[in-house]
Order: structure tokens, then sequence, then C-alpha cells
């Protein structure tokens, strides 16, 4: 919550403080400022540390080293490394972040140690996918025993330490996947793009109905915060780019998007409305280059509604609780019940 001093004036204007208490406050709160503008400096150098540990022990590590016995002996020692260094820091109450960075670092090096295993070994479930470094970048089928690892190593990392930055490997892992399932679900040579992504909707759905029942069950920390993001990538990735025919359905796709944006404010999380926005635009793109082409009232049209848009934005943000307390209102009363937690 952000608090200024006129606010605090207010609430000596309304008998609630006094103006002395006013002052006091207001100069004890300046005086938290410095320490907490030092404690997220600190925090950003954790996780930028965190960021080049993961970086230098996947990527360059495989690209370093081509024999996959010396892979999985050095990705093994520094996981355990950093696993054992992370869970002494996380013992202690202030440096639980950097301890819950390196414990994540470990869980990250965990498809790098799988991989060194299948290289030494050839057990690779869709052949031999090559290099590593594709990992990040190619769909490949072949990845399916390096993603099911991670997410074993993730869960049960999470398990034993509540650190919410370790979801962020899990829900990259899962969106992963839900794109290298499709050539094992249909076959090695028998998928193609529009089974890849019906597989992508159906999986970035079911990420996104897990997401809300993390989001329900754990009210203190935000666990689903990176499966919410990759589960709407991964459904709404798959559902825009799938091949669509007639006006209707176009139809329907905006207006679904339409319906994300209002989901943003029941579900208390901005990525709806991102992916929401953009969906959008997509088919108001579609609108402008294909029905309205060459159409003179319909940029104009367009521009109010954006006007409109902007004006109802400046609105909300004005007068947020009182419609947050509308909408409360309005819902029966098993939606507010199942609503999620307020992380604001």
């Amino acid at each position: 919550m952000k608090i200024l001093e006129s606010d605090l004036d207010k609430a000596s204007q309304n008998g609630i403080i006094t103006q002395v208490q006013v002052t006091q406050l207001w100069n004890f709160l300046s005086s938290q400022r410095p320490e907490d503008a030092r404690m997220r400096g600190l925090h950003v150098t954790y996780y930028l540390g965190g960021i080049l540990i993961l970086a230098s022990m996947s990527w360059f590590l495989t690209t370093a080293w081509n024999n996959g016995g010396a892979i999985m002996a050095i990705s093994g020692v520094f996981a355990l490394l950093y696993f054992l260094i992370g869970k002494s820091l996380w013992r202690k109450s202030n440096l639980q972040i950097p301890g819950g960075l390196l414990i994540t670092a470990a869980v990250g090096l965990t498809p790098v140690f799988i991989y060194g295993f299948q290289k030494t070994t050839g057990l690779w479930p869709s052949g031999n996918p090559g290099s590593y470094a594709n990992y990040h970048m190619w769909v490949k089928g072949s990845w399916l025993f390096m993603e099911l690892g991670t997410i074993l190593s993730a869960v049960i990392a999470l398990r034993f330490f509540k650190f919410t930055f370790i979801s962020f490997p899990l829900a990259l892992t899962l969106w992963y996947m839900s794109m290298d399932l499709t050539p094992l679900i249909f076959g090695k040579h028998e998928w193609g793009w529009d089974e890849r992504k019906m597989v992508s909707c159906i999986f970035g759905f079911l990420m996104l109905a897990g997401s809300y029942f993390i989001d329900r069950k754990y009210k203190k920390n935000d666990f689903a915060f990176w499966t919410y993001l990759y589960g709407m990538l991964a459904f709404w990735v798959g559902l825009t780019f799938m091949d669509s025919y007639s006006e209707l359905s176009k139809f329907m796709y905006g207006l679904l998007n339409v319906g994300f944006v209002f989901l943003s404010v029941y579900f208390r999380r901005k990525v709806f409305i991102v992916f929401g926005s953009l969906g959008v635009m997509v088919y108001l793109t579609h609108l402008a280059e294909s029905v309205f082409k060459g159409s003179y009232s319909f940029p104009i049209v367009l521009s109010l509604l954006g006007l409109l848009i902007v004006f109802l934005g400046v609105k909300y943000q004005q007068n947020h609780k009182r419609f947050e307390l509308m909408i409360e209102k309005s819902l029966p009363s098993f939606l507010v019940k199942w609503r999620p937690v307020n992380r604001a």
C-alpha cells in the first residue's frame, strides 16, 4: 500500500490521529525508506547472481564440454554444492533469498545432469536431440526425461523450501513439456502444427486450472505467479495461431480475450489483462485488414474506443476500492468465497 503524507493529514482531520502524531509517524516512515531501498538493491544483486549461476552452469557448461560423463559429474557436484550452501543460508531468516536462489540453481541443473546421463547411456525417448543448447530453442520429444526430472526436483524442493522463485523452473519446464509432448502423443512422424496448437491449448488450460488451486491453497506465498504466466502463454499462443476460417470463430476469439480482461479483475492477476489486451489487438487488426479494409470510419471509431478505454482505466485507478466493493456485492456468494486472495 502506498501511503502519502496527505493521507495522514486526512486521518488527522477526521480525528483518527493528532497532527503531532502525523508528523512523528511520517518522520518514522521516511526514516525506514533508505533501508528498504538498500534491501531492494541487495535483492536485485542476489537475483542477478542467481541468473548468472543458472546461465553459466546450464548453457555455457554444455557448450564448453561435449563429454556426457564430464557434464553429468560437474553438474552433479555443483548442484550438491549449491543445495548445501543454500540450505545453510535458508536457516538464517535474513539470508533466505540468497539461500532460496542457490536451491533454485540446484533445481535448474537437473536437466543438465539428466542430459549428461542420457548422452553417456544413449537413453533418449525420441532419438538423440543433439546439443543441450537446443533444449531452450527447439521443440523435441527427446527432452521428456529432462523435463520430468526437473519437475520432480522442483516439486520436492518446494515441499521443503517455501521459496516462490523455485516455481519458475517448474512453470518453464511445464511450458516446454506442453510442446514436446506432441510428437510423443501423435507419433514421431505424424504430428503437425495443428496438433501442437491443440496440445498447447489443453496443457495451458490445465496449467491455469492448477495455478488457480495453488493460488487458493497458498495464501501467504505466491507460488502461482509463474504457472499462471506460462499456462496463459501456452493456452493463448495455441489458441491465437489456430486456423480459423469463419468470421464467427474470429469474433468468438475476440470475445474470449475480452473475457480474459474481466477475469483479471476476478482472479486479481494482471497476466489475464495483458494477454487479453493482446488478443483484442489481434482481432482488431484482423478487422482493420480484412473486414473494414478501406473504411474511413473504422480508424476513427477505433480511436474513440481507445480513448474510452483509457478514460475507464483512469476512473478505475481513481475509484478502484469502490469498484472492487461493487464487484464483491454483484458476485454470487459462492464466487466471492472461491475468489483468490488479493496479493496487491
